[in-house]
C-alpha cells in the first residue's frame, strides 16, 4: 500500500495547530491565545501499522456514515479547542465518512471525566457538538462526574498511551484512508471543512 504524506508547506496551510499536553493543562486554553496555535505542524509518520494498531486498539465512538468500510480515527483531547474546531469541521461530512473519535487525556482532572461521559453517550453528535461549543465559548465544556467507571478510566489510559505509542504528542491527530486511492493519510492539528475533504478523498 502507498503512505501518501502531506508537505509541511501544506500542512501549515491547513493546520491550525493542536494542544499538547503542557497546552491543556491551562485553564482558559483557546486557538487564538494558545501557544501552539502558532507553532510548527509536526506530522508523525505515516504507515499502515499504525491504522492498523489504533483501529484494533483505540475506544470511541462512532458518528457520521456508520456502514462505510473506510473509517476514520481521530485521536482528541476533550478540553483541546482545535479538537473543538476539527469537530466542527467533520461535521458536514458525516453524511459520506465514518468517523470514530477517540478520546485521551492530557488532563485527567477535567478531560478523563469529559472523555468517559462522550463515550458513554446516548447521542454522541447531540453530545459531542454541545461540548464543543460551550468549550469554544470558553465555558469549559460538558459537565461531566468525577466519579468515571474503571472499566472507561481505563480505556481512555489506555487511548492516551495508544496516542504517546504513535510517537505523536498532541491532538487532535487523524489517520484515515483516503477514498479514491486506499492510501494511508493522516493529520495532526484542526483544519477546515475543505481541506479535511480533501485530505481523506470524498467530494
Amino acid at each position: 500500500m502507498n503512505i501518501t504524506t502531506l508537505t509541511l508547506t501544506a500542512a501549515l496551510v491547513l493546520a491550525v495547530a493542536g494542544c499538547s499536553k503542557t497546552d491543556t493543562a491551562s485553564p482558559g486554553a483557546t486557538p487564538e491565545g494558545n501557544a501552539a496555535a502558532t507553532a510548527p505542524v509536526t506530522l508523525a509518520a505515516n504507515t499502515g501499522s499504525s491504522y492498523d494498531l489504533v483501529a484494533s486498539k483505540g475506544k470511541g465512538f462512532t458518528v457520521g456514515a456508520l456502514m462505510s468500510a473506510q473509517p476514520v480515527y481521530v485521536l482528541f483531547d476533550p478540553q483541546c479547542p482545535h479538537c473543538g474546531r476539527l469537530w466542527q469541521a467533520s461535521l458536514p461530512l458525516h453524511s459520506k465518512v465514518k468517523f470514530v473519535w477517540i478520546p485521551i487525556s492530557f488532563n485527567p482532572t477535567k478531560s478523563l471525566p469529559q472523555g468517559a461521559a462522550l463515550l458513554g453517550a446516548v447521542n454522541p453528535v447531540e453530545t459531542m457538538t454541545a461540548h464543543e461549543q460551550s468549550l469554544l465559548a470558553g465555558t469549559g465544556g460538558m459537565a461531566a462526574s468525577a466519579d468515571v467507571p474503571d472499566e472507561l478510566k481505563q480505556a481512555i489510559n489506555n487511548n492516551t498511551q495508544l496516542l504517546n505509542q504513535l510517537g505523536v504528542d498532541s491532538v487532535p491527530f487523524l489517520l484515515g484512508k483516503h477514498r479514491k486511492t486506499g492510501d494511508i493519510v493522516s493529520f495532526n492539528g484542526a483544519m477546515e471543512t475543505a481541506a479535511l475533504a480533501n485530505l481523506l478523498g470524498v467530494e
